[in-house]
């Protein structure tokens, strides 16, 4: 492969990866309004290690992750997805604009979505179980 520059090595993409996560983690504790000190007892985590993951120097472990996001009251998951362990969940117009809504913290942005996709659920069963056009008639004659 031609080293052109366009394509970033193992090495330099992990690199990525712990910046962007430590800069992600920086920013939730910041809006949360909580020091490194703090988030590091609240997450059971010592205050060095803690900042070596948010200025990128380590790349922390799930577990650790789940600890943090324990400590900042976030979703794991939205940290899991910062970090490259899992995968952008699907989304939609809705779920997007929810994800890319700066005035909800990562907590009520996972309690909308929770509650968004149950009634998606919800509305698919009953869809299935109804027969076309009975869920209206039903509608327009349950006064």
């Amino acid at each position: 492969m031609p080293d052109d520059g366009s394509q970033a090595g193992p090495i330099e993409k992990v690199g990525h990866i712990a910046s962007d996560i430590g800069e992600y983690i920086r920013q939730q504790r910041n809006n949360a309004k909580i020091s490194l000190r703090q988030l590091s007892k609240l997450a059971g985590v010592s205050n060095p290690y803690l900042s070596q993951i948010e200025r990128g120097v380590r790349k922390p472990s799930a577990e650790i992750l789940q600890q943090i996001a324990k400590g900042l009251r976030i979703s794991a998951e939205a940290l899991y997805v910062q970090a490259g362990i899992l995968d952008l969940p699907a989304g939609g117009p809705v779920t997007d604009a929810i994800r890319a809504d700066t005035g909800l913290t990562e907590r009520q942005k996972q309690i909308l979505l929770d509650v968004y996709e149950s009634f998606r659920r919800e509305n698919d069963s009953a869809d299935k179980s109804t027969p076309i056009g009975e869920s209206e008639h039903n509608a327009e004659h349950q006064d």
